[in-house]
């Protein structure tokens, strides 16, 4: 079996071509603000320098989230467009629980943490093989540390500058990963979607304005 992962959830391209329960090549780089005219590219390369094409892929494994609003649009994308046109396999993977997977450590517990601005976080806890404690989240830190006060100080695990002095640097154990969710049912490309957790910018601002909207509606004598 032929498999590919990939993972644009944050400015990182993480991806790699499996073989039979074997890393064939991966690559994980830092883009920045050139991810998206370099994702495709590099995961071209992956294929050409193992000599096989997009179609001898039998599944594909794709981060949809939480992380970078962008960056998750492109990774999804390229997956859904390979799977749907050639009809392959696919299979989401959650960007906290690839994280949780990754940890090397002898830690019980994990705290996977992608920066969402101004004292937010995406978050949850893992106990060791993916098993969720607290659900992956939108959330403020603070929040994510009381309540992982619960669980034996779980190990920080984040490819944040925000945390780099508190938190192990996420290197993703790709292989570690695939083997987690290989197990999982295949779902339908159409069905495949980013998963944001928090609403954008312009989704706030509609709400807020429809919240205004209806406060100056209302009739202050009324009942």
């Amino acid at each position: 079996m032929i498999e590919l992962y990939i993972d644009t959830s944050s400015s990182y391209l993480y991806s790699a071509l499996l073989k039979e329960n074997q890393i064939l090549l991966e690559v994980k780089k830092d883009y920045g603000q050139q991810l998206s005219q370099e994702a495709l590219p590099a995961i071209i390369t992956l294929f050409e320098q193992n000599q096989l094409t997009p179609q001898e892929v039998d599944r594909i494994y794709v981060v949809v989230g939480p992380g970078s609003f962008t960056g998750i649009r492109i990774g999804v994308t390229i997956a859904k467009t390979f799977a749907w046109t050639l009809q392959k396999e696919i299979i989401p993977v959650s960007a906290l629980r690839a994280m949780a997977l990754s940890y090397q450590g002898e830690k019980k517990y994990q705290m996977p943490l992608i920066d969402a601005r101004r004292g937010y976080v995406y978050g949850a806890i893992y106990e060791k093989e993916g098993k969720a404690i607290v659900e992956d989240s939108y959330l403020s830190l603070t929040s994510l540390e009381d309540k992982a006060k619960e669980y034996d100080k779980p190990v920080k695990i984040s490819n944040s500058i925000l945390f780099q002095k508190e938190a192990e640097p996420y290197d993703p154990d790709i292989l570690k990963i695939v083997e987690y969710y290989r197990g999982a049912k295949p779902v339908n490309p159409h069905f495949v979607n980013p998963i944001y957790l928090k609403k954008t910018e312009a989704e706030e601002k509609i709400e807020k304005s429809g919240e205004t909207e209806k406060n100056e509606n209302s009739n202050p004598n009324e009942g």
